[in-house]
């Protein structure tokens, strides 16, 4: 096999089913040791269902130095090759099997918001009561796409997040950090409160305080008249009442 600091690109890739049967192995390995193993497992050629859990690995692509990177994180982590993922409020911590006996380590650091940015958040979450009740069901309604999508927003650009991995890559991402950081789309699949926790918000605080600034708001809105009401007049004059 060639090897990562060669000049070419082109080396043979261990097989999926090696690389299964090696993943197996480390997982039985640390059972046997009464390690905690956080396993992600894809079901499928797709690898997220959500348009939170896509956007977020569609951001993945401003990270990458080489996109060949990508592709080959793709193929590992459908092939069963993240087999421990811990998230830990901004720090990420995974163990990827490659081609060695014992899995690569990868330790991901993204930067928490600031209060002005979190406050941002709280505003435009709080906007619409409808938005409220879909953040406490774990489901992010589309008119919050722009939480993630726009600059300011929950995903942190390529100056809020650094990696480091085991491996010998010269890539600053490398497919075991680009097999992590997928298997966080995962698992934001399942639960996408972690996005606030990967940028170091408290959900349980957060949700506590935009409740209390959409309360705040109603009740500022019911001091106002509003242009809907009927006057006593106009309700007599309805009923043909004189």
């Amino acid at each position: 096999m060639s090897r990562y600091w060669n000049t070419s690109d082109n080396y043979s890739q261990i097989s999926v089913t090696e690389l299964r049967r090696k993943a197996s192995e480390t997982t039985k390995k640390a059972a046997a040791k009464g390690q905690a193993m956080a396993p992600v497992i894809v079901s499928g050629r797709q690898i997220t269902k959500s348009w939170w859990g896509t956007a977020w690995c569609k951001n993945l692509e401003q990270y990458a130095d080489y996109g060949s990177r990508l592709e080959r994180g793709k193929r590992y982590i459908r092939s069963g090759a993240l087999v421990d993922l811990k998230i830990q409020g901004g720090k990420i911590l995974a163990r990827v099997q490659g081609t060695r006996k014992t899995p690569y380590k990868v330790e991901i650091h993204i930067s928490p918001l600031s209060e002005e940015r979190c406050q941002n958040i709280i505003h435009k979450c709080s906007q619409k009561i409808e938005n409220l009740e879909a953040l406490v069901s774990g489901n992010f309604p589309d008119d919050l796409k722009e939480l993630f999508l726009s600059e300011g927003g929950l995903f942190p650009s390529p100056r809020e997040i650094s990696f480091q991995c085991s491996c010998p890559d010269w890539a600053l991402l490398c497919k075991h950090v680009a097999v992590a950081l997928y298997g966080v789309g995962v698992r934001v699949d399942e639960n996408p409160f972690l996005f606030f926790a990967l940028r170091g918000i408290n959900i349980d605080r957060f949700i506590d305080v935009t409740l209390s600034s959409k309360t705040e708001q109603m009740l500022e809105n019911a001091k106002q008249p509003s242009s809907r009401i009927i006057e006593d007049a106009d309700i007599a004059g309805l009923f043909g009442i004189l």
